[in-house]
């Protein structure tokens, strides 16, 4: 496995793996090419056999002093191999800023836990986020400043 920086030349790629991760909550065409396109984004890949199997995107604020895991997705055929956790810690450690946030389903305890022994803790509660009326929570991973 091999974590690549990702490009606007993997949408197609990238739209199949957001279909086969969140089945509803997957993104929009628009929304993919933002976040394959947008600078400052941070947007990686892992990559298995030269296929695509996992993605994370990292939005920095530093104003606001801290940034924004868009979103992470590993393929459900390669969850559990250390990709995700791969994914993330690589984002993190381009991503600049003391603190981290992301938003995760309310009945999501798998990736609640993944997040947790990553160190992420509950910071909020947003009422009725997705679409389908479910809650989410937001985690925050607070960093000392030799990580930075």
């Amino acid at each position: 496995m091999e974590i690549q920086s990702a490009t606007i030349r993997d949408l197609n790629v990238l739209r199949k793996l957001e279909h086969n991760c969140f089945d509803q909550d997957s993104w929009s065409l628009f929304d993919l090419i933002a976040v394959l396109s947008f600078p400052d984004v941070i947007r990686l890949k892992a990559v298995v056999n030269a296929f695509m199997v996992g993605f994370v995107a990292g939005d920095p604020r530093p104003s606001k002093g801290y940034s924004w895991i868009a979103t992470i997705c590993v393929h459900p055929e390669y969850r559990r191999k250390g990709i995700g956790r791969a994914l993330i810690q690589a984002c993190e450690a381009k991503l600049k800023t003391p603190r981290l946030r992301l938003s995760v389903r309310v009945s999501n305890q798998a990736a609640i836990s993944f997040y947790e022994q990553e160190e992420y803790l509950t910071f909020d509660m947003w009422k009725a986020y997705y679409d389908d009326g479910e809650d989410a929570i937001i985690m925050e991973k607070a960093r000392q400043k030799n990580e930075l």
